[in-house]
């Protein structure tokens, strides 16, 4: 599998045929390493409904017919515009012929520029054999441990840029609680209220004291447009 960080958010995971978009704001991101025309998904997976989240899902899928999975409200909006969609609520999972997907919770708020209340959620993704953890925008809370109790995590996908999420010093304590073997970091940069320092979170998650007899993680920084290959 391989992950390619597209800015803010915004993953692509693709093994063989699938190609799996999470979070597509591409249009209006300073910080986007491609435009929307530049990407073919066969798969949109969405946290949740905010502007810098949702982006350009409906257009996308409209373009290329890929189904939008979000949870149920946010899929009901989507479902309006003519897109396929999965709907699950928290806990619930979506299969696919390459794998699954399934929604557990996030501490965030979300409404969609149409106005639709939807509660955020994190995305469990496996694919080619390897399980993903997109934590979506989330506050430090302890049930992130829970994750990893059912499936074991390659790599989590962490937000840090802080004010609208945890900052980067939650997010070491987020790494200690999930557990992953590698973490990406991703929700920093895109904005100034959300600047900060992705090399000090890398140094401090691999310096810290293991937590329980979790080794510590590697910290892969990706400049939008980079990939990695777990």
């Amino acid at each position: 599998m391989e992950i390619l960080f597209l800015g803010h958010a915004c993953f692509e995971l693709s093994e063989g045929d699938a190609r799996v978009l999470v979070d597509p704001f591409l249009t209006g991101n300073p910080k986007a390493a491609v435009g929307p025309d530049e990407v073919d998904p066969t798969h949109i997976l969405l946290t949740h409904g905010h502007a810098d989240h949702i982006g350009d899902a409906v257009p996308l899928a409209q373009r290329t017919g890929a189904p939008v999975v979000a949870i149920v409200e946010l899929a009901g909006e989507i479902g309006e515009d003519g897109v396929e969609t999965f709907d699950p609520n928290l806990g619930g999972t979506v299969e696919f012929d390459w794998g699954w997907v399934r929604l557990v919770p996030a501490w965030h708020t979300s409404t969609t520029p149409k106005g639709t209340v939807n509660t955020p959620a994190g995305l469990v993704i496996n694919l080619g054999g390897k399980t993903v953890y997109h934590l979506g925008d989330t506050a430090l809370f302890s049930d992130l441990q829970l994750v990893s109790r059912r499936d074991e995590i390659d790599v989590a996908l962490m937000c840090i840029g802080g004010h609208y999420t945890m900052d980067r010093q939650d997010g070491v304590q987020a790494a200690d609680l999930i557990g992953a073997h590698e973490v990406i970091p991703c929700h920093y940069d895109t904005f100034p209220p959300i600047e900060t320092d992705a090399q000090a979170f890398k140094s401090d998650v691999e310096q810290r004291t293991s937590y329980e007899s979790r080794k510590a993680e590697k910290v892969v920084v990706l400049q939008p447009g980079e990939t990695h290959t777990p």
